[in-house]
């Protein structure tokens, strides 16, 4: 990669976390519209399990220092797909990007050898304005993999929750209970197998990945139908700077699919959020899952408002 005179790219350690940041909130208001990380998240993407900042991770600074690029690496679970970022301060990185992108396909290369499996897919995300990360994301030879679509509701002056079909009772996660946390996970894991690109995990593996998107347990949420535990709702913390509630996941056994859980799970988190005064409810939902929830989510009141491309690619390993 060449870079301009006085330029020079380098690996980040925790002492660049606000100077990342600042890179990102600006890349992400141009990308969304306001910014979606906080320190905390750069913080856990340089210190997350199977990453290694000496080898995943690059920044680039300009003559005074100031970092104006920052590409990593992720792959939370250490199987499957990795996943490559490229956040560029828009009109000052905006030529890195495509450079940083190549360097960090190397470096999937080498991990694919590393893993000693013959290739490693990897993706990365395009949002609406990004026109020209799209086509230079072609240009790497991605290919459209799926979209997804984030959708919200306003909580003014929302009814009064309906009572739950017949049977179906809601109630909160009991989360200091592990008992009661391992029956959620068995609920969401059972729940997302039938979904394309669920990539299973543990229960252990799985709570210990839950800190980043916040545990505040009062919003998470199961139902039973006729006592049998048959669905989970996760919220997560990561818009509350909007002051939205967010649901992370929701979940309903096949068995218990089409029969209201889901609705009545996502009726009592959107009256949980209005009463702490959050202004609105949103979500994301990939398209390509087969049970169909969009139309669900419209029908309580949420409608889509942005999308998000996901590109993919199949890195063979180094030397192959």
């Amino acid at each position: 990669m060449t870079l301009p005179a006085g330029w020079h790219a380098r690996r980040p350690t925790l002492d660049d976390v606000p100077a990342i940041l600042a890179v990102v909130h600006a890349a992400d208001t141009f990308a969304v519209g306001y910014p979606d990380f906080d320190a905390d998240d750069v913080t856990a993407a340089l210190t997350a399990p199977f990453f290694d900042p000496a080898r995943d991770s690059w920044v680039v600074a300009d003559p005074e220092g100031v970092v104006v690029a920052w590409a990593t690496l992720d792959n939370p679970t250490g199987v499957g797909r990795e996943f490559v970022e490229v956040y560029v301060q828009p009109g000052l990185g905006d030529d890195l990007r495509a450079p940083l992108l190549a360097r960090q396909l190397d470096r999937v290369a080498e991990r694919a050898t590393d893993r000693g499996v013959p290739a490693l897919t990897v993706r990365t995300a395009v949002f609406a304005p990004e026109t020209r990360w799209a086509a230079e994301v072609v240009e790497a030879g991605f290919t459209l993999a799926k979209r997804y679509v984030r959708m919200r509701r306003s909580l003014a002056g929302l009814p009064a929750e309906p009572p739950p079909p017949s049977g179906v009772t809601v109630r909160p996660l009991r989360g200091e209970d592990e008992a009661d946390l391992r029956e959620f996970h068995r609920i969401f894991d059972t729940a997302f197998r039938d979904t394309p690109d669920y990539e299973p995990v543990g229960f252990e593996q799985w709570r210990q990945r839950l800190t980043p998107y916040g545990t505040t347990w009062d919003e998470w949420f199961v139902a039973e139908v006729d006592g049998v535990p048959a669905g989970a709702l996760q919220s997560s913390d990561q818009a509350l700077d909007q002051n939205e509630g967010f649901v992370r996941s929701l979940s309903v056994l096949p068995a218990y699919r089409r029969r209201g859980v889901g609705a009545a799970l996502l009726l009592r988190a959107f009256t949980s959020y209005a009463a702490k005064g959050r202004e609105s409810a949103g979500l994301g939902v990939d398209l390509a899952n087969p049970t169909a929830p969009v139309t669900l989510y419209r029908a309580v009141g949420l409608r889509e408002v942005s999308w998000t491309d996901m590109y993919e690619l199949v890195v063979p390993a180094a030397g192959v």
